[in-house]
């Protein structure tokens, strides 16, 4: 039987400028992404689309969240899987196109740079990349390719 995990996050718009929304140009895409008990997100639209460049969009933290469950499902297989991993770096890239009718993501590229403890480990930790994607409940979620080409490298045992 399945298990039921539930979510809460609360996104208040906070870039009412004194006109509301009474035209395109009268707001501001700034708001606050929180939930109980963890520090708050300062959120807008991409620039493209009038948004702050110096506050998170939601283009961002989708492709943050894909790369951040992609790294936890990769240290829970690598960690029963016998590869000791010692260091993991994500350079994450997403991929969206726009259209009048809209815009979606067309492929997101998980880029990790990962280093293990020893020469025998690094093979195995290559493939688990693999398992990892299949464990992840983020990537399993959307409805476009995310593509891993990782890095791997040994510890310097000097």
């Amino acid at each position: 039987m399945p298990l039921s995990h539930a979510y809460d996050t609360k996104v208040t718009w906070t870039g009412n400028l004194g006109t509301g929304t009474s035209t395109y140009r009268a707001y501001d895409r700034s708001h606050e992404v929180s939930a109980a008990g963890l520090p708050t997100i300062l959120g807008s639209s991409d620039p493209t689309f009038r948004g702050d460049a110096s506050r998170w969009n939601p283009e961002q933290l989708l492709l943050a969240a894909l790369s951040q469950c992609h790294m936890l499902a990769y240290l829970h297989v690598c960690a029963v899987g016998g590869v000791t991993v010692t260091a993991y770096t994500d350079h994450a890239h997403g991929t969206m196109e726009t259209t009048p009718e809209g815009g979606h993501f067309t492929e997101a590229l998980l880029r990790p740079q990962v280093e293990v403890a020893s020469q025998e480990m690094a093979a195995k930790a290559a493939t688990l990349h693999t398992d990892a994607h299949h464990a992840c409940f983020i990537a399993a979620s959307v409805n476009f390719p995310v593509r891993h080409d990782p890095v791997i490298t040994v510890r310097d045992e000097s």
